[in-house]
């Protein structure tokens, strides 16, 4: 790999005004897409009657009061009591006087998903809804619902309040967001198999984001149409009745010589410092004490220059909100700012070899039912390494492909699920075989399937790694004295994904 790979990505600021121009000429051709989706969303959801459908999902006021307010007050105990006194003095002595909507439903929004459309979609949800059902995630966190609204419902079943019991039972819950926002439910949720507080309640997609991937795999579409509120009726008509799937999850940890610093996305959490404990064979040296970091991932993660490329992409955003004007216009700023990195274009250098991901990191996995660790080699040509769970990566595309019965049995593999505990290894080469696969034209670099992976990753002339899980990009620090470690196994539980076709 290019030292480039591996180092600082381009100023942001260098790319603005080659960035703008692509910016200006999309904006016709975005028009005409958006228009053709919302006149058929227009068909699709002229049928669907919005008081019909509101009766279906809307939670009784009294209940949602009571999630409203032990959210806010971080009392959910209190305010259970006070909503169960309030209940008994208006209605006697029994409890749950309300009638239980066929699926009550909850909604979070990602204001900051879709180009900034957030907003207008939370507004028009809050008005079918009601404010109290619509939440967005830059004030409410996944979390925040979990340990506060949603124990406020179980509280009141266990006081005796029917409605309260069978709201909790029969919730579903929608995610207005892109990947990473759904990753993000999805793990806060993940949290209520471990306290033993199922059920779950099943999640459904409102795709806002750039790739949209999950909501691909599951029916929910590659993008939403923000000017028809048509559509809005139409996607939470689905999630009433779709039916649920199940989805693999893969726990992270990450563990590094301590003292570096990372900035992490929020997909990560610090664990604090630990002794490294050593599972299977190691090549370079460990130190005493290492500093740990864990998420969890539905999608992929990768390493490399795919990497590198989201997190400059992930920054001029930041930097630059208004070039971000919808799903085409990110995907051209990506392309732009991808043929800039030096997936296309290496810089010649004395050592050829160091352009690949072997000469900083060493591959194992475990197979299933396999408690061994397995060393399997790098391509010296690759450079970047997807651990794909879903059968669509990069807004759409499957690098895995459709592999053939013979091709199989021939390398080991079996055919591709998302929920068979596998991960799927690929490597990507340079541009040009990026592009193709990207097309579809080819396949991406078989390298494993796997029930567990590690990456040590060995310092030396590279100062910094790329990695991203789900969307989520990072510059992972590397130590010229110690390695670091990357490990991936999958989470005892699977995440319950309501399938919108």
């Amino acid at each position: 790999m290019s030292r480039s790979s591996f180092s600082e990505p381009e100023s942001p600021a260098a790319s603005v005004e080659g960035l703008t121009r692509m910016t200006r000429t999309s904006s016709a051709s975005s028009r005409t897409s958006l228009v053709e989706s919302f006149r058929a969303c227009v068909i699709a959801g002229a049928g669907l009657d919005k008081e019909y459908l509101r009766r279906r999902i809307t939670i009784p006021d009294r209940l949602r009061a009571a999630i409203a307010e032990a959210i806010r007050s971080r009392d959910p105990g209190a305010t259970a009591a006070a909503a169960a006194v309030e209940e008994v003095g208006a209605h006697g002595p029994c409890l749950g006087y309300d009638d239980v909507p066929e699926a009550p439903m909850l909604v979070f929004v990602n204001s900051r998903s879709g180009g900034r459309h957030g907003p207008v979609l939370k507004n028009r949800l809050q008005e079918l809804m009601g404010e109290e059902q619509v939440f967005d995630l830059s004030m409410v966190k996944p979390s925040e619902f979990v340990q506060y609204g949603l124990a406020c419902l179980e509280k009141l079943a266990d006081l005796g309040d029917y409605c309260a019991k069978e709201t909790r039972e029969k919730l579903r819950i929608m995610v207005a967001g892109g990947d990473g926002t759904v990753g993000w439910v999805l793990g806060s949720l993940g949290e209520l198999f471990v306290q033993n507080r199922e059920p779950v309640p099943p999640v459904g997609i409102i795709p806002l984001g750039t790739g949209n991937d999950l909501s691909r795999s599951f029916g929910w579409g590659g993008s939403f149409p923000f000017a028809w509120k048509s559509a809005v009726k139409r996607s939470l008509n689905k999630a009433i009745s779709g039916p649920i799937c199940r989805l693999d999850s893969w726990h992270i940890l990450v563990s590094m010589p301590e003292g570096e610093v990372i900035e992490m996305p929020h997909s990560l959490r610090y664990l604090g410092e630990s002794t490294y404990i050593q599972d299977g064979n190691i090549e370079g040296e460990v130190p005493e004490k290492v500093s740990c970091f864990e998420g969890v991932f539905y999608n992929y993660f990768s390493i490399g220059m795919d990497a590198q490329v989201a997190y400059g992409f992930h920054h001029l955003r930041d930097e630059r909100p208004y070039l971000a004007q919808g799903p085409i216009t990110n995907k051209l700023i990506y392309t732009g700012y991808t043929c800039k990195q030096g997936w296309f274009f290496t810089p010649c250098m004395s050592d050829p070899s160091l352009r690949g991901l072997r000469n900083i990191l060493r591959l194992s996995i475990k197979k299933v039912n396999c408690s061994e660790w397995e060393q399997i080699l790098v391509p010296p040509s690759v450079r970047a390494i997807v651990a794909l769970n879903l059968h669509s990566y990069g807004s759409g595309r499957n690098p895995w492909g459709i592999l053939k019965p013979e091709y199989l049995e021939k390398r080991g593999f079996v055919e591709a699920q998302v929920d068979d505990g596998l991960l799927e290894i690929f490597g990507l080469k340079q541009g040009w075989h990026a592009s193709l696969v990207m097309v579809e034209l080819i396949s991406a670099k078989h390298i494993a399937q796997a029930a567990a992976i590690r990456l040590e990753i060995r310092g030396g002339r590279w100062r910094d790694a790329y990695m991203q899980m789900d969307g989520e990009p990072w510059k992972q620090p590397m130590s010229t004295e110690y390695s670091s470690f990357v490990e991936i196994k999958r989470v005892p539980f699977q995440s319950l994904v309501i399938n919108g076709e």
